[in-house]
């Protein structure tokens, strides 16, 4: 980023004449990178949750963006109604201000794990069918 400024000022100060492009240029750069920076980033993350807002089912347990924690009863257009705590207490909440559907974040967590440990029985699969011995881990030399 100081490299443009000083840029920036070089050609400001070097030349008087034909210098309005490089600055209209950097100009725009600075824009660019401040779209793909900062912009283009919360769009993405805005159009997630309007997807996981979207996408509630009666049964799914949310986090509201204030901490309390519920499962969903019954869904609405603009709002729906949560069962809270032991004495299944129920709140109608706007759906704006649901913060986490942790139904699917648990599948999501549950998906990575599977995906973790598949990844490593493939690589010991991979280590034996190469002759190599295997590591013991530490578990296992705990219990010899």
């Amino acid at each position: 980023m100081q490299s443009i400024i000083l840029m920036a000022q070089s050609s400001a100060a070097g030349s008087k004449e034909g210098g309005g492009w490089q600055m209209i240029l950097l100009l725009v750069l600075m824009v660019g990178v401040m779209y793909l920076t900062m912009i283009r980033p919360q769009k993405k993350r805005q159009k997630e949750e309007a997807a996981m807002r979207d996408n509630l089912q009666i049964g799914d347990e949310i986090t509201t963006i204030g901490g309390i924690v519920g499962r969903v009863v019954t869904v609405k257009e603009d709002s729906l109604v949560i069962e809270t705590g032991a004495d299944r207490t129920k709140l109608r909440i706007v759906r704006t201000a649901i913060g986490v559907n942790n139904s699917q974040a648990e599948k999501q967590q549950a998906e990575r794990e599977e995906a973790k440990r598949a990844q490593e029985q493939a690589r010991s699969d991979k280590m034996e069918a190469s002759g190599k011995p295997r590591k013991k881990s530490k578990k296992s030399r705990d219990d010899e």
